[in-house]
């Protein structure tokens, strides 16, 4: 098997303080993001309002688009196909089940300059009822999968490894989030989709470790976990470097070349690809170690 870094010897653990304090800075700018502008900027999905995608027959500056558009309505412009598609976001959702309604300010507004120049594709509509609905599910959805993980790694290692790993998703998913915020990035279904995806992704990293560890801990029986940890993580870095840069390589052609519709979904992927792997050595290992170091003198103390 190829190994990026073959022989490598880095004293991760006893980092670890480092890692903790990286990690609580980015989780505390987040917050603060979040605190100074009160909510997060959610989409058309979220809060309700209609999305109409409109087809041009020519490329359009998207400066121009938004100027014609009525703006106390408009939420997002967002444009795709180098220019010649947009998705319209605004801010009423249309209630009735006539999807025509939803087009229409937007076929007078881009009339006054693109008249016969362009084509409805769709409208969708979505109430703001419908869209407090699909955040609850979100957020439920989220949680159910962190407790299957739990569960999975209790049953497969420790309890203490499944926490450790379900805590290392939560700090992956709150700084990727707090990102959010601070770039004003809006957060829709296709980021939750992306949100979920990197909860698996994140995961698989820190079980590739655990089970060296466990591997390690059959042969080492004398050796202080600290050194197991960090032998463990050395031998499977190669392969979460590997594995996390060719991933990487793709989401961030994504981000780049993709187009402002997928755009908020890369950026999550981008983010959530960094902090994922990171977490899985500078978080999830050292919380392991914590807990046994913990509990070492009760452990002591019961013996006596």
């Amino acid at each position: 098997m190829f190994e990026l870094f073959k022989g490598l010897q880095v004293d991760w653990l006893g980092k670890r303080k480092l890692f903790i304090a990286i990690s609580m800075l980015l989780l505390l700018i987040g917050m603060v993001s979040l605190v100074l502008k009160g909510r997060f900027e959610y989409g058309t999905d979220f809060k309700g309002g209609t999305v109409v995608v409109v087809k041009f027959n020519e490329t359009v500056d998207i400066g121009k688009v938004r100027d014609l558009l009525p703006q106390a309505d408009i939420q997002t412009v967002q444009s795709s196909e180098g220019g010649s598609e947009f998705q319209i976001g605004l801010a009423k959702a249309v209630e009735t089940e006539d999807e025509s309604v939803g087009s229409e300010a937007v076929t007078t507004a881009l009339n006054k300059a693109f008249a016969g120049k362009f084509r409805i594709e769709s409208s969708e509509s979505v109430s703001a009822k419908v869209g407090g609905d699909l955040r609850r599910q979100a957020v439920t959805a989220t949680l159910y999968a962190l407790a299957g993980i739990l569960i999975y790694i209790a049953f497969r290692f420790e309890w203490i490894y499944g926490a450790a790993a379900v805590f290392a998703v939560f700090h992956d998913t709150l700084i990727t989030l707090g990102f959010f915020s601070l770039f004003n990035y809006e957060i829709n279904l296709t980021v939750i989709a992306a949100l979920l995806t990197l909860v698996g992704y994140s995961v698989n990293d820190t079980i590739v470790i655990f089970d060296r560890v466990r591997e390690n801990l059959k042969v080492r029986r004398k050796d202080d976990l600290e050194v197991i940890l960090n032998d463990s993580i050395n031998q499977t870095f190669s392969r979460t470097i590997l594995t996390s840069a060719l991933t990487f390589l793709t989401v961030i052609a994504l981000f780049v070349f993709g187009g402002e519709i997928i755009n908020n979904f890369a950026f999550a992927m981008v983010i959530g690809i960094i902090v994922g792997s990171y977490s899985s050595f500078a978080i999830a290992a050292p919380l392991v170690l914590i807990y046994s170091n913990l509990r070492k003198p009760k452990v002591a103390v019961n013996r006596r």
